[in-house]
């Protein structure tokens, strides 16, 4: 006949592998969840804005660009 400190043992290990798999299970599920958010959200460029502000953000960019080649060739603006 078994030990009782065998069963004891027996019954904590099947126990944390039942939590650990429970626990697997519900970060897979966490994961998948924030997966399909990323992808049913507009996509968003650094700082929070949408895909316009990001054009007109860029436009910016490239003006201020061209003005510092003009002022790196000494063309007066």
């Amino acid at each position: 006949m078994l030990e009782p400190t065998v069963i004891i043992a027996a019954t904590c290990l099947v126990g944390l592998c039942v939590t650990a798999f429970a626990l697997l299970k519900a970060w897979q599920g966490w994961l998948s969840l924030k997966q399909r958010e990323l992808d049913s959200t507009p996509h968003e460029i650094e700082g929070g804005v949408g895909a316009s502000a990001a054009r007109i953000e860029i436009a910016d960019l490239k003006e201020r660009i061209k003005k510092l080649e003009a002022i790196a060739s000494g063309v007066d603006l």
